[in-house]
């Protein structure tokens, strides 16, 4: 059996597995009675742990939350997983510094054995580079922002922020920012993260239109807006709009590219989320796409494997023009 100290132990870290708990269930778990659990409970009370308590049929136990977090009991596997998964999220932009200083207490006290599996772990993995699709480096999320924003979210509270957007992009009309900078007070109601981007979808309560924001794109004040009651919308919506609405309008780059093939065809080779296809007629269709600069779009539609004309962005001509004249150089003449 074990002693009452370790059970303490193994009792904190099962409070701390799952939300609530049986008594019964936890003197089964430990292999005592259930009048040691009640004893077990109370000193882990006397030593500063909020433990709550419902009596009755269908009571149970359940660690409450208290002016300070308690120790926190990892299983072997799980500290391996939250090791792991903290190495890696160190170089997800904006928690960099925060993941390292937690990857560093978590190390501090794992077992030396853990620590070699960790380590191992860590030696046989190489990350490569997040963003391969673009010249264009990934924004800078700041962690505390999202934490604002999603207490926001849960809490059904309008945000206020400034945003600032590329008033050439088509992202700026599609959030109906007027200007470079434009202040915005809206119903937030989801944040979605998708090639590497940050989107805060939410809801205009004064012309009931929604949009997706840019996060890295938005500055957010306080204090914030009024409580309001939240629109219902179906499961997994909010995803779906994010994709719907930056394949059409959320690139900083936007192009209407008329393609020589129908509109079936061109469908049959892109992924829906990346453009918008409107037929022409049973030869032409016209591709609204775009891409994070004009070089990754002139790259982009070549993969097509289509004959294709694009009128604008000039920008987008341009690069098209050098593209063309780099493949026709790479060729050996006569061939």
């Amino acid at each position: 059996m074990l002693t009452s100290s370790a059970r303490l132990l193994s009792l904190l870290g099962l409070m701390q597995s799952r939300r609530r708990w049986a008594g019964p269930e936890l003197a089964e778990r430990l292999g005592v009675s259930d009048r040691t659990v009640r004893k077990d409970i109370d000193r882990l009370r006397s030593l500063g742990y909020p433990v709550d308590a419902v009596r009755g049929a269908g009571g149970y136990y359940e660690l409450g939350v208290g002016a300070s977090m308690p120790p926190l009991l990892l299983d072997e596997d799980e500290a391996v997983a939250v090791a792991v998964g903290l190495r890696a999220a160190s170089g997800i932009a904006g928690i960099e510094e925060t993941s390292v200083r937690a990857l560093a207490k978590l190390d501090a006290v794992l077992p030396h054995h853990l620590q070699r599996q960790v380590a191992a772990v860590h030696e046989a993995v190489v990350q490569g580079p997040e963003n391969t699709g673009s010249n264009v480096a990934d924004p800078v999320v700041d962690a505390g922002l999202l934490t604002e924003l999603s207490a926001a979210i849960r809490d059904r509270v309008e945000v206020r922020f400034d945003y600032r957007a590329d008033p050439d992009s088509a992202l700026s009309a599609a959030s109906g920012a007027a200007s470079v900078v434009d202040r915005r007070q809206v119903e937030p109601y989801r944040l979605v993260s998708w090639q590497r981007r940050w989107y805060l979808v939410a809801r205009d309560a004064r012309t009931g239109s929604w949009a997706p924001y840019r996060v890295d794109w938005l500055t957010l004040k306080t204090p914030g807006g009024r409580h309001f009651r939240p629109v219902s919308r179906p499961e997994g919506e909010d995803t779906a709009f994010v994709l719907r609405e930056v394949a059409f309008a959320g690139w900083a780059v936007h192009a209407r590219v008329l393609v020589d093939a129908g509109a079936d065809e061109v469908l049959a080779r892109i992924n829906p989320t990346v453009g918008v296809v409107e037929p022409v007629d049973g030869q032409h269709c016209v591709l609204v796409t775009g891409g994070d600069s004009v070089e990754v779009v002139a790259v982009w539609i070549g993969m097509l494997g289509l004959d294709f004309h694009v009128e604008g962005p000039p920008a987008l001509v341009q690069a098209l023009r050098v593209q063309a004249r780099r493949y026709a150089a790479a060729v050996p003449p006569g061939e």
